[in-house]
């Protein structure tokens, strides 16, 4: 496994976590929104990581943009619940089914 698609599966569950109603949005507040910035930096890495790899990015992309607008309530919920979704999907596909195609 290499090391973009543990990045992707990594910041997908986080995205997951961020995009729960009120919960994830209570958690930004209270924290003065240093999650959205950590959030940013990580998938700026895995970005980076994905393009090496020559792995999908469009997951790390929309994070990009997730962490940038995230701090809008509704918008960023779900926001969060789609950038979650792509990251998890683009991180179950294999090296191997990258390679055949």
């Amino acid at each position: 496994m290499s090391l973009s698609r543990i990045m992707k599966w990594v910041t997908g569950i986080f995205e997951a976590l961020l995009g729960f109603p009120i919960l994830g949005g209570l958690y930004i507040v209270s924290n003065f929104w240093t999650p959205l910035f950590v959030m940013l930096i990580l998938h700026i890495i895995t970005l980076f990581l994905s393009k090496r790899d020559g792995a999908a990015t469009a997951g790390s992309i929309l994070g990009i943009i997730t962490s940038c607008i995230g701090w809008i309530p509704i918008v960023g919920m779900v926001m969060h619940i789609i950038t979650a979704i792509v990251l998890i999907i683009t991180g179950t596909i294999s090296d191997e089914q990258k390679r055949i195609n």
